[in-house]
């Protein structure tokens, strides 16, 4: 498992607006999808994560656009961890279509971990198992 390992998705017709294009809102949802399997195939999806009490919100959320994506076409969305600190994760994408490898977007999470009461939580000192997971896929 890489954290560069893409993630597949084909484009909805309810995705795309009035002149056939996706939507702008669409690719941050992408990225939590990629963020997401991301997570899932490391063993720590989100649904675990609550069940030990990190909380994971979105600090920030930023895309630019490089070309349209159409409905029907598939896009590759292939997350990088840029740094993980314990209590701070960044995460870029790249959205490229599956087919021919053209550049749609470029985008960038950031994200702290936190305890159920939303107080930062460094994962090293409250889930030291976690937190070796994380630098794993890290890098």
């Amino acid at each position: 498992m890489t954290a560069r390992t893409p993630y597949l998705h084909k484009t909805q017709y309810y995705e795309t607006d009035q002149m056939g294009v996706v939507h702008h809102s669409n690719f941050i949802r992408w990225f939590e999808e990629a963020r997401t399997d991301l997570l899932e195939r490391a063993g720590l999806g989100y649904d675990e994560m609550e069940k030990l009490g990190i909380v994971v919100p979105v600090l920030s959320a930023s895309c630019e656009y490089k070309s349209s994506v159409r409905y029907g076409e598939t896009v590759a969305v292939i997350p990088a961890i840029e740094s993980y600190t314990g209590l701070r994760l960044t995460i870029s994408y790249r959205v490229v279509d599956s087919g021919s490898g053209e550049l749609r977007a470029t985008g960038e999470t950031r994200h702290a971990f936190l305890d159920r009461n939303f107080k930062p939580s460094p994962l090293q000192r409250s889930h030291p198992e976690v937190h070796e997971l994380m630098r794993s896929i890290a890098g």
